[in-house]
């Protein structure tokens, strides 16, 4: 059979031949373009939830070097709606961090879903 004859049997097996580059060419366009964002999004997502969680540890150990100094020196200071204030900025941390981690949950399955339709395309 030469080159220029078609094995083709009906129209829409022509048009699924010219659909499927075309496909191809939009996907890799759009992963090329939602990649580099989505790492960098990523990264920076990554780097917020390693920066909140030292922020929660210190804020935990500020809060227990404030009880002890409470406990120890018995001064007319009110401590306690300090510690209170720290307390509820230890909440606010462990709530951003939570929806940061529910985001980077959502980003990682995005990603994967991204390389699972650039493999089959």
């Amino acid at each position: 059979m030469a080159d220029t004859e078609s094995t083709c049997t009906s129209v829409d097996d022509r048009t699924e031949d010219l659909v499927s580059p075309t496909r191809d060419a939009l996907v890799d366009g759009i992963v090329g373009l939602l990649k580099p964002c989505l790492d960098q999004l990523d990264d920076r997502v990554r780097a917020t939830r390693v920066s909140q969680s030292e922020l929660h540890q210190q804020l935990e150990g500020l809060a227990a070097e404030l009880a002890k100094i409470h406990e120890q020196s018995k001064c007319p200071l009110q401590l306690d709606s300090y510690i209170k204030k720290l307390q509820n900025a230890k909440r606010r941390v462990v709530v951003v961090n939570n929806i940061l981690q529910n985001t980077q949950d959502r980003l990682n399955k995005l990603h994967a879903q991204v390389n699972k339709e650039k493999v089959l395309s």
